[in-house]
């Protein structure tokens, strides 16, 4: 039976061919419209996620304050410092916290031959790196041995590398900083990240904390990096770490004060904010776009009732019933809707590919590599998404029309001229 209501479906479209491919063309363009926003969405916020998890996927910035309660040690307003002390006890009794390094920062000079720059000097320890999503492009990173020895030795970003070498190779090279002499022993690529501190990494250089206390006082940290055991454990090791570093320095474990926290949880509300709306704002726009196509539909669909009112009353006459009559007409709208979205989904893909990626953080950053812009890939997710809203559209659309044809009374029917 599917069957021959598929081919009854099929002829009567045939019988005007112009007007159905018409109306076919409103349905793809709704489908291409959908599709291609919605992969934008989906790909704007992939680009916005990973521009802040290059500050670190799930890295921590611990921020020394001032204490704000006294429970009987020294007065509110004590300077909180972080010392290594505070960073082995952390290490030896925060349960949910899994990599914790001290990081001291000085804005020095630094120069090799005749090229010449100011920027931020970071002193860390090796685990900081991963922490902090420091991916070597050239060399490597720092190392146990390098921190054991005092090595000078230095990481430099990407932006510092160009002022300082130009297009030379930097791992080996030897640089002065502060008049000390450093050997380069990594580089990383361009790091396009929407948050940082102190300075962009790029434009950064990173020493062993040792061998940065030949270059200045290292006794107290300038902030702690940790990394929680796990995304959901971040506000559970941020008390942790509040805790222990109260206990050692005599304030209270509840001065929100002492101590400020910034982690993922103080940016997701950005992203969030930043993302969601316009996934939601271009989902709206390609939804009225195939809403207006699914007008289109309705409306040529009660044309075509109404062309065939007399065809109409004659089959009610010979028997047919009013369901019968719906599902014919449905049929119809559901044959003409699948073909228009097959059509759109597979001009989707081929625009998607066509187009590959949409500048965003390419042009801002100066890059021409497609990392930091939009990729336009129509996903199986948001090829559902289509399939639903078309599904939708196709039953809404022949509601009406179907409804009109099966309450046309048979005898006033063969009568219409």
């Amino acid at each position: 039976m599917l069957p021959d209501i598929l081919g009854e479906a099929w002829a009567a479209l045939q019988r005007n061919r112009t007007r159905s491919f018409l109306t076919m063309l409103g349905i793809t363009w709704g489908v291409v419209a959908v599709s291609l926003l919605l992969s934008y969405g989906q790909g704007f916020r992939s680009v916005i996620v990973a521009g802040f998890n290059a500050l670190g996927r799930d890295v921590v910035i611990a921020w020394p304050g001032t204490t704000s309660r006294q429970i009987g040690g020294p007065r509110a307003g004590k300077r909180v410092r972080f010392s290594m002390r505070d960073v082995r006890r952390i290490r030896a009794l925060a349960t949910f916290v899994k990599h914790v390094s001290p990081e001291t920062v000085h804005d020095l000079r630094i120069s090799y031959e005749n090229q010449m720059t100011t920027t931020a000097i970071r002193g860390v320890y090796p685990v900081y790196g991963p922490m902090r999503d420091e991916i070597p492009s050239a060399g490597r990173w720092i190392s146990p041995d390098d921190v054991r020895f005092h090595r000078h030795v230095v990481f430099i970003g990407a932006l510092l590398r160009r002022k300082l070498f130009g297009r030379l190779p930097a791992v080996g090279r030897t640089v002065q900083i502060a008049g000390v002499p450093f050997r380069v022993i990594g580089t990383m690529h361009r790091k396009l990240q929407l948050s940082n501190y102190f300075s962009s990494d790029d434009e950064s250089a990173w020493i062993p904390y040792t061998a940065a206390s030949d270059l200045w006082n290292t006794r107290y940290a300038s902030v702690l990096v940790f990394e929680p055991v796990a995304p959901q454990f971040e506000k559970r090791a941020d008390r942790q770490v509040l805790r222990i570093v109260a206990t050692r320095q005599h304030f209270s474990p509840d001065d929100k004060q002492a101590i400020f926290f910034v982690g993922r949880l103080l940016f997701q509300p950005i992203i969030d904010g930043l993302t969601v709306g316009i996934q939601v704002l271009l989902g709206f726009v390609g939804t009225m776009t195939l809403g207006i196509g699914g007008v289109g539909l309705m409306n040529i669909m009660l044309v075509s009732v109404g062309e065939r009112v007399r065809e109409i009353g004659l089959r009610r006459a010979l028997g047919a019933r009013r369901w019968q009559i719906r599902i014919q007409v449905l049929a119809e709208t559901l044959v003409l809707t699948l073909i228009a979205g097959l059509a759109g989904v597979f001009l989707s893909v081929g625009l998607g590919m066509a187009i590959g990626h949409v500048p965003l953080l390419g042009p801002i950053f100066h890059t021409h590599s497609n990392k930091g812009n939009v990729p336009i890939n129509v996903s199986i997710t948001t090829t559902l998404v289509c399939v639903a809203l078309l599904g939708l559209v196709g039953m809404i659309s022949g509601l009406a029309p179907a409804e009109r044809a099966a309450r046309l009374d048979p005898s006033e029917a063969l009568r219409y001229e």
